[in-house]
């Protein structure tokens, strides 16, 4: 199929307790270049406490290209795969309620998956639009997956590559290929970090044969609060990411004798990485000293993770669940 101006794309913007952004991601994808019959919004309350909901209710009374769903199973993959099921779009495009996109957003997006039939993801550039301007460790340190932004060594041209490059925030994926590959794992779900969310994804991706396309021309901005360029979002986001690698691994294996060895091995490793970290800084100075708690957090998840699996026997078919978006 190729992919021009006639391709119907959906564009679906999870949302919870953000009202007082959710109107600037909205406007700024009411205002895509894209040709104004051929994308719709679908906006997905994930049980929002505060006035998201009377936000949405405007926006749909005054544009009938907006749709709206109340998921309130919480979770964000939730939120994503409900909103796939109502889509009508033949590509899909996520993104967050904390973005704003360019005006040619979709449509440079959306010219990737003309260059080869095999591409089942795009993406384009993430850039950091800090609330303050962030400590120099951040942005040395940090401009990157840590606050899902695309690196500054990332190459200013296109690219297809069979390596997962995709943040959920900034996501297009032809809509067939992700039914087939049964929506979105689990991520941040009522405050616990369960599952690989997007990198789930990726990798069905890869496993049904496709591809992943980067073009630096689609370009969408991330608004980051002064909380998150810390220590302590650095020490969350690192735990965070200690649950999502268990499960990820787990899934890959699916062996409950080997959690127990995996963890002994991960606890070595990563008690040398913390003294080899500890022992640069204090020998040049460096502000890297952030990752040696980071470290700690990651490892110290990633083990409480797997003692869950090895333990608990519901947490495992849990985890094994392939298809979330038929899931209840």
């Amino acid at each position: 199929m190729r992919q021009t101006h006639t391709t119907c794309i959906s564009v679906i913007i999870p949302t919870y307790n953000r009202a007082h952004l959710l109107a600037t991601t909205v406007d700024s994808f009411i205002n895509q270049d894209y040709p104004k019959d051929r994308f719709e919004i679908i906006l997905s309350n994930n049980n929002s406490t505060d006035n998201t909901q009377e936000i949405i209710d405007l926006y749909c009374s005054r544009n009938s290209s907006i749709k709206a769903v109340i998921e309130p199973r919480q979770g964000v993959h939730y939120a994503r795969n409900s909103a796939a099921k109502i889509a009508q779009g033949d590509i899909l495009y996520f993104t967050d309620d904390d973005m704003i996109a360019t005006p040619s957003l979709l449509t440079e997006l959306v010219k990737m998956f003309s260059l080869d039939q095999l591409i089942g993801a795009a993406t384009g550039k993430v850039i950091g639009k800090f609330d303050v301007p962030p400590p120099a460790w951040i942005r040395k340190h940090l401009i990157n997956s840590h606050l899902s932004l695309t690196s500054e060594d990332q190459p200013d041209e296109e690219v297809i590559s069979d390596i997962d490059m995709v943040f959920s925030c900034h996501q297009a994926i032809r809509k067939e290929l992700f039914f087939k590959c049964g929506g979105f794992n689990p991520e941040n779900t009522a405050g616990i970090w369960i599952g690989d969310g997007e990198t789930g994804l990726g990798i069905k991706i890869l496993q049904a044969g496709y591809k992943f396309a980067y073009t630096p021309r689609s370009v969408i901005y991330h608004m980051i609060p002064e909380s998150r360029a810390t220590l302590s979002y650095l020490i969350k986001r690192s735990g965070n990411q200690g649950n999502s690698d268990s499960y990820t691994a787990y899934r890959i294996h699916r062996n409950r004798h080997k959690l127990l060895q995996n963890m002994l091995w991960r606890s070595t490793i990563g008690l040398l990485r913390m003294l080899k970290t500890t022992l640069h800084n204090i020998r040049v100075g460096k502000e890297s000293w952030h990752f040696v708690p980071a470290t700690f957090a990651y490892v110290f998840s990633r083990n409480k993770y797997d003692l869950k699996l090895y333990s608990d026997p519901d947490f495992r078919k849990l985890v094994e669940v392939d298809d979330w978006i038929n899931y209840d």
